[in-house]
C-alpha cells in the first residue's frame, strides 16, 4: 500500500459515497470507524480488527447492523472483510486507496454496479452533508493525535476550531501542508505562553508579598530596642 494522505483519502470516498445510493449513515459511520483504527495503525496493507471498538467508534449498537454493514461495505468494493470466525482471533480489514491523485483513480462518473447516480437537484445537499461528515473525520484524528502526544482534549478541540475556522491555512493564506508538523508548534506556543504566564505570575506574587517576609529576610522585628549598643 503506498503512503496514504488521509485528507485525499477521505475527499475520494466521500465523493464516491455521494454517488452510492445504497448506503446509509450507518454504513459511513461503520467505514469511518474501520477509517480511525487504519489510520491508527499507520495505514498498513491488512490490520487486524477489534468488532466491540469499532462498534464502539462507529456507533453502532447492534452486532446484527454491523454485521450487515460490514459485509455490504465488503460486497460493494469499499472494502475487503476477512472474518475469522474465532472468538480468540480478530477479522482482518483491507481498505482501498480511494485518493484520486494516485493512478488508480476512482471513477466519479459512472454509476457502481448500474445503480443511479444521485441527481443534480440533491447533490449539494449530499456534499454538505459529506463535508460535515469530513470535519467529524478530522476532528477524531486531531483528537488522537493529541493524546498520544499526551496533550488534553480541550488543547485539541482549540487546535481543531481554529483551524477549521480559517479553512486549514496559515495565516489565512497558505493551505496546510502537515497538519501534525501545525500542531507540534501549536503544543510548542501553548507551552511558551503557559511558561510566560507562570513566570508572570511568579513576579507578581514577589511584587505583593506581605511585610512580614521582608522583615523576616532583614532579620529585624518590630519590638527592637534601640537603646542596646549596635
Amino acid at each position: 500500500m503506498p503512503d496514504i494522505n488521509y485528507i485525499k483519502h477521505l475527499n475520494g470516498v466521500f465523493q464516491q459515497f455521494s454517488k452510492d445510493t445504497r448506503l446509509n449513515p450507518t454504513h459511513i459511520s461503520l467505514y469511518l470507524g474501520l477509517f480511525y483504527v487504519w489510520n491508527y495503525n499507520r495505514f498498513p496493507n491488512e490490520f487486524y480488527i477489534c468488532r466491540e471498538e469499532v462498534m464502539k467508534q462507529s456507533k453502532i449498537g447492534s452486532t446484527t447492523t454491523y454485521h450487515r454493514c460490514i459485509k455490504e461495505l465488503s460486497h460493494w468494493k469499499y472494502l475487503n472483510y476477512y472474518p475469522s470466525h474465532n472468538p480468540y482471533k480478530g477479522s482482518k480489514v483491507r481498505l482501498f486507496n480511494f485518493d484520486t491523485s494516485d493512478k488508480q483513480e476512482v471513477n466519479l462518473k459512472s454509476p457502481i454496479n448500474g445503480q443511479a447516480l444521485v441527481s443534480n437537484i440533491n447533490m449539494y445537499k449530499h456534499n454538505t452533508n459529506f463535508i460535515k461528515l469530513e470535519a467529524i473525520a478530522k476532528e477524531k484524528l486531531i483528537l488522537s493525535f493529541f493524546k498520544t502526544e499526551n496533550w488534553p482534549e480541550l488543547e485539541a478541540k482549540k487546535f481543531f476550531n481554529h483551524y477549521q475556522g480559517i479553512g486549514w491555512k496559515v495565516g489565512g493564506k497558505t493551505k496546510i501542508v502537515d497538519w501534525q508538523a501545525t500542531a507540534r508548534s501549536w503544543m510548542l506556543k501553548a507551552d511558551e505562553m503557559n511558561l510566560s504566564v507562570r513566570a508572570q505570575s511568579r513576579t507578581n506574587n514577589q511584587n505583593n508579598l506581605p511585610l512580614d517576609h521582608f522583615q523576616d529576610n532583614l532579620h529585624t522585628t518590630r519590638n527592637k530596642n534601640y537603646n542596646e549598643p549596635l
